[in-house]
């Protein structure tokens, strides 16, 4: 079935959502799109000042601007002016998004389910899922097609499971949780006593769990070990963006986001309100304090205070980050220098009577 097309005018979104509008009220809007490649009928939005020159360029028949942005509409067009237009513009979106799925209660005939499992009336089990003996699905709760959930885990109410979504065994997902297809909850952890003779290393038994707290979301092609014992634990509100690696035992704090190709080894604590931005790596053992920020593609060697920000491999604070990069790109000078002091030192030298 096709979805009506939404269609609404510049002076009715105004209404909607505040701000001025200069232009005309009567100009019909149909999508959303960015200032690049937006149509007469598309709405779009200045969210970053390094865009700012592609306003006067756009088609976007409404473009949403900050307050004091100068200037006029150019003929058939409208601008509306907010106090935030990106946080508008995701209003916006939303406007004209298409209705999410519906997934209706009940368990697809090729489910495979243990007649111990506890399934709420209200879930929804999807084609081919698999739950193990002693597993719990909670209200309203949408476990996706191939989706496994192991012996004894348990999924809480409203959550939401995408297809193809592994939760193995004794595992805890709390509720509201969303999580991504192709991620692995309870995977073992890596732990091995090496062998130097030349013989088979050896397996240390993993035996905890993973303990997802309430309204986190771990998104697509992410590993999460379970503990080597005790819990791996991912805090409340917790955000994992995708292919991220967390080792045993290690411990997200409450609404922290962990950014994409992140990799954290076993028993790192990380505090509530972190962020560790793309492809940082952490070794293990670390504490990583509240509202600490890892930049992209850091090194970290040692815990990291509250609030600092470190950058850099191996990662040191900001600051001192960019004296040593200035340092590096004063090299060149420098040793010119030297050689001109080292010519002068040859020169008076030589002309020093013997």
């Amino acid at each position: 079935m096709t979805t009506p097309k939404t269609i609404i005018t510049a002076g009715a979104l105004a209404q909607q959502v505040g701000g001025r509008l200069d232009g005309s009220a009567d100009l019909a809007l149909t999508g959303v799109a960015s200032l690049r490649e937006a149509g007469v009928q598309d709405i779009s939005f200045l969210g970053n000042d390094r865009y700012r020159s592609q306003v006067a360029e756009t088609r976007a028949g409404l473009v949403l601007l900050p307050e004091a942005f100068p200037g006029e509409p150019s003929a058939g067009q409208a601008w509306l002016r907010v106090k935030d237009p990106s946080t508008v513009f995701m209003d916006v979106v939303m406007r004209f998004a298409p209705p999410p799925p519906v997934f209706a209660p009940g368990v697809h005939p090729s489910a495979v389910i243990h007649p111990t499992a506890r399934i709420a009336a209200t879930a929804h089990i999807g084609a081919n899922t698999v739950i193990e003996a002693g597993a719990a699905v909670g209200e309203r709760t949408v476990i996706g097609a191939l989706c496994y959930v192991g012996h004894d885990a348990c999924v809480g109410d409203d959550s939401f499971l995408h297809p193809n979504i592994t939760v193995r065994e004794r595992c805890r997902i709390g509720q509201r949780v969303i999580i991504h297809s192709g991620t692995t909850i309870g995977s073992d952890g890596f732990g091995y006593i090496p062998n130097l003779t030349g013989g088979l290393h050896t397996k240390i038994p993993q035996v905890g769990i993973v303990q997802i707290d309430d309204d986190a979301e771990i998104g697509a092609s992410v590993t999460v070990d379970r503990a080597r014992f005790g819990r791996t634990w991912i805090r409340r509100g917790a955000k994992i963006d995708n292919l991220v690696q967390i080792a045993h035992n290690v411990e997200i704090g409450e609404l922290s986001f962990v950014i994409a190709q992140v990799g954290i080894s076993g028993s790192t604590k990380i505090g509530r309100g972190c962020v560790l931005w793309g492809q940082a790596g952490l070794p293990g053992h670390l504490e990583i304090g509240d509202g600490a920020q890892v930049l992209a593609q850091a090194g970290v060697t040692k815990d990291v205070p509250p609030g600092a920000r470190v950058v850099g491999a191996p990662a040191v604070s900001e600051r001192e980050f960019v004296r040593n990069l200035f340092n590096v790109h004063r090299v060149d000078k420098l040793a010119a220098t030297v050689r001109e002091l080292q010519k002068k030192v040859a020169e008076l030298t030589a002309a020093r009577p013997a």
